[in-house]
């Protein structure tokens, strides 16, 4: 399915400078949005994964209804201060500042196959903090899913990501 038609480019937002991609159009097509889980399903049944975890905000679109299709548990991947419970957390750059992304400290179990799923992989350094994340939390990752790679970072050069996959490249 061709995905690019249900994306659209918002210039300077959400700082000057940033091209943002917007796929709200793709959630709200119906068929694009269920085709987007289904390739990510059937990519990830071969990875034989304990767990599901996706990045907030907008990789939650993606992450829980393919936990659901694999029948696995989801773990969220949040913003610094939104978890109740004790946490991990990383620290990262983004292109336009900085974040912390955090884990409820019992959610992974040392060894447990792990998929990491977002809706965008720009300079990588958002989907590197949550690999990290997950592997001081003991996850073996078994893949990285993004519906959208901006190649132009290099990120797939510059991280060492396992089975990334993305489904459309600008």
């Amino acid at each position: 399915m061709e995905y690019k038609e249900y994306i659209r480019d918002i210039q300077d937002f959400p700082t000057k400078g940033v091209n943002f991609k917007d796929i709200t159009p793709l959630l709200k097509s119906e068929k694009s949005y269920h085709n987007v889980i289904k390739e990510f399903t059937e990519l990830a049944c071969c990875l034989e994964a304990d767990v599901v975890t996706a990045i907030e905000a907008r990789g939650f679109f993606f992450g829980a209804p393919l936990a659901l299709q694999l029948n696995k548990p989801f773990i969220p991947l949040r913003k610094a201060g939104k978890l109740p419970f004790k946490t991990v957390s990383c620290s990262y750059d983004l292109e336009y500042g900085q974040s912390v992304l955090e884990i409820h400290e019992d959610a992974i179990v040392n060894g447990q196959r792990v998929i990491v799923v977002d809706d965008v992989l720009a300079s990588g350094g958002t989907m590197s903090a949550a690999v990290n994340l997950l592997k001081k939390c003991g996850a073996q990752i078994v893949g990285c899913f993004v519906v959208i790679e901006l190649s132009e970072f290099n990120a797939r050069d510059k991280f060492d990501f396992t089975n990334l996959l993305s489904l459309v490249k600008y």
